[in-house]
């Protein structure tokens, strides 16, 4: 075939979006004949989206210097923006911003033009993301200006979601949510192109996980999956498709799937370009390893998390806490909330903080970080942290006594979950109902949500859950049981507990009497030579 032949043949591959094979034909003819800076341009972006990162900066390189000869300033701005844009996407701000430097050199004694509006427009995307929102907004006000001015529906895209981000960042979900429909609708509709597209799509479902919205992230991470495979050789943003699929795969119960896919997703992300989501498909393969019990395994993911640049909490602290390393879990926590300095990013630390502070006895310290936990829930009004919130609060209050209010609390979360369709999480709840409806009296209850509970472990394969449910009696004592059965162990009369607990005496009757079921007592002298045998007593 002559070059002008192959040539032809890339422009049709290109066309019907064939970004492997068009890369290789425009390639294949780029080393036989000069190429047109149109075609250059097919090239670069082929190369890009079919994975070739290097050979792509180097056609969008070639083609801004060609581009400057022919002193077209406005083209050679247009393409380092190009190669500023992937750069930025994958995390690599400072090479980003030189690659816009150039393209606003290039600019010089411009006048006013679509490429300034695009450089302001990424500039902004990085002062957004550097939390400086005043420069952010109006760059992307103007970027979005311009975009309808000239026709450009990339540029309108990309600044509305900005402008959609930077609301959602700053506590204003809803306005921000319904800004970032609008550029997807223009998005699966086919008016953006497919760079720009990938960047969309990632970016409006990390801010759905950002704000807890389960709905969206499930809608568009759905329609993700569809246009990357509608383009089988897409590379750049099958990766990051394949962790947010990971994660809801995980919640939805399908954890094979969701291994396979976080597998795929960590060779996606790190062969020759290494992307800034790696770290998060490893952290997600650790969370599933971790959930059924190959606790070797999530140790290496979660190392290799952590070196990609994802900070492993809570996953490596709910590992240690399985491993019976409660110190070390509290002291991974404690240190991660302190550095968490906004809602969203504590309410993903504080669950876990509130179980390992329930594990080690701290109730009071729990039940403070399980309410602050509830506020944050009850702001940002996201079903998923609602019942996120409730199972913390329930266990708490189950913890302390408080059956009755526990139960209620535990029901609301498992009513939210099973709304939202996540097994797991729904099961754990039950198995805290279970306890609950066992202390108030009522076993038959108590024997069908453990039940029911241990069915769905078995189905999922959560082999830590099933070896918690099969412990001893005396492991399901709880915190606050724990700590009547060491007074009544000093010999302190039910008053006298109902006094030094601060509590009734009604409720020291009914927690003497679950601590006689659940170690099989029949008096208090045995129920205490019970405490002395499994080293339940603590000293005082």
């Amino acid at each position: 075939m002559t070059a002008s032949g192959v040539l032809d043949q890339a422009r049709e591959a290109f066309a019907r979006r064939l970004w492997a094979g068009a890369y290789l034909d425009f390639a294949a003819a780029d080393a036989a004949m000069p190429l047109e800076l149109a075609d250059l341009e097919s090239l670069a972006l082929s190369a890009y989206l079919s994975g070739h990162d290097e050979e792509s900066t180097s056609a969008w390189t070639r083609a801004h210097h060609a581009a400057l000869r022919r002193d077209e300033p406005t083209r050679a701005a247009k393409y380092a923006v190009q190669i500023g844009a992937g750069l930025l996407f994958r995390g690599a701000a400072a090479p980003a911003m030189g690659w816009f430097a150039r393209g606003e050199r290039a600019l010089e004694g411009c006048g006013d033009c679509p490429e300034r509006a695009w450089l302001r427009t990424w500039n902004a995307f990085v002062w957004m993301w550097n939390g400086e929102f005043g420069k952010a907004q109006p760059a992307f006000a103007d970027g979005a200006a311009a975009g309808r001015r000239c026709g450009d529906t990339d540029l309108l895209a990309m600044a509305r979601l900005g402008d959609g981000m930077s609301l959602v960042l700053q506590g204003d979900a809803q306005a921000g949510m319904a800004l970032l429909d609008e550029v997807m609708a223009g998005v699966t509709s086919g008016e953006v192109s497919p760079m720009y597209a990938g960047i969309a799509y990632c970016t409006v479902i990390a801010g759905c996980s950002d704000v807890f919205d389960l709905r969206r992230a499930r809608e568009w991470t759905e329609a993700l999956t569809r246009w990357c495979d509608a383009q089988p050789e897409l590379v750049p943003f099958r990766g990051n498709c394949l962790v947010h699929r990971c994660e809801l795969m995980q919640l939805d119960g399908s954890w094979p799937e969701a291994v396979a896919a976080a597998r795929q997703a960590c060779e996606h992300l790190s062969g020759t370009v290494k992307w800034d989501t790696l770290g998060s498909a490893y952290y997600q393969l650790g969370e599933l390893q971790r959930l059924r019990g190959d606790f070797p395994e999530a140790e290496e993911s979660f190392r290799k998390a952590n070196e990609a640049g994802r900070s492993p909490e809570p996953g490596l602290a709910l590992l240690r806490l399985a491993q019976g390393r409660i110190d070390i879990a509290l002291g991974i926590l404690a240190r991660a909330l302190s550095e968490a300095d906004d809602p969203p990013a504590r309410s993903r630390i504080m669950p876990a903080y509130v179980e390992t502070l329930l594990a080690s006895g701290d109730v009071e310290s729990a039940r403070v970080h399980a309410s602050q936990l509830k506020e944050y829930a009850d702001l940002m009004d996201a079903p998923y942290l609602h019942a996120v919130a409730d199972a913390a609060l329930g266990a708490v209050l189950l913890a302390d006594g408080e059956t009755g209010a526990a139960l209620r609390t535990l029901r609301a979360a498992a009513t939210t979950w099973r709304a939202l369709k996540a097994p797991y999480e729904t099961a754990r709840v039950r198995v805290l109902i279970g306890a609950a409806c066992d202390e108030l009296g009522d076993q038959e209850t108590a024997t069908l949500e453990t039940a029911a509970a241990r069915k769905t472990f078995e189905d999922l394969g959560a082999v830590p859950d099933l070896e918690r449910l099969a412990r001893p009696v005396h492991g399901s004592l709880t915190a606050r049981e724990a700590e009547v059965l060491n007074l009544l162990a000093a010999g302190k009369t039910n008053r006298g507990i109902a006094r030094e607990l601060g509590l009734a005496e009604k409720t020291i009757a009914r927690h003497v009497s679950n601590i006689f079921t659940k170690t099989g007592a029949q008096s208090r002298a045995a129920a205490t030579a019970y405490a002395y045998e499994h080293h339940l007593i603590q000293v005082r």
